[in-house]
């Protein structure tokens, strides 16, 4: 039985990135991918979403933001890191101001690295998260039931 009581929401922040990403997560919402068949809706608000997708490397400017998006955000979550400028830092890696992957900034879940993503590989990557996402809650629930 699913512990998940209401269609997970999505929230997608951008770092420094040259945008191939996320040209892809936009074509996996459309209709010949529909991420969403999947029960994710996506959102803006951090404090209605529970999976956050990264794309792009994160610097000295983004970190911030990232980790207050991260901390905005209602636990059990899951953070994905989409692409390779995500899961590592890619082609920007070696530029002064470039931390490295999102891992640099807040603990991910799921990566998927590629460049840029397929939108297949997305999906992939979503349907991961909704497994681990499943997980934490209920971890979360037993925890509550124990008190």
């Amino acid at each position: 039985m699913s512990v998940l009581s209401k269609s997970p929401w999505i929230i997608h922040y951008d770092g420094s990135s040259c945008n191939g990403c996320d040209i892809e997560v936009l074509a996996s919402l459309m209709p010949r991918y529909d991420v969403e068949r999947f029960g994710v809706i996506n959102t803006g608000n951090p404090k209605h979403a529970d999976i956050l997708l990264l794309t792009g490397s994160i610097n000295e400017q983004n970190k911030p933001v990232v980790q207050n998006i991260y901390n905005q955000m209602p636990n059990p979550k899951v953070v994905i890191a989409v692409g390779i400028c995500a899961t590592s830092g890619g082609v920007f890696r070696e530029c002064y101001n470039v931390l490295g992957g999102a891992d640099k900034v807040v603990p991910v879940d799921v990566y998927a690295p590629s460049c840029p993503i397929r939108p297949e590989a997305l999906i992939d990557a979503v349907v991961k998260a909704l497994g681990i996402l499943e997980k934490k809650k209920a971890a979360s629930l037993a925890e509550e039931v124990k008190k």
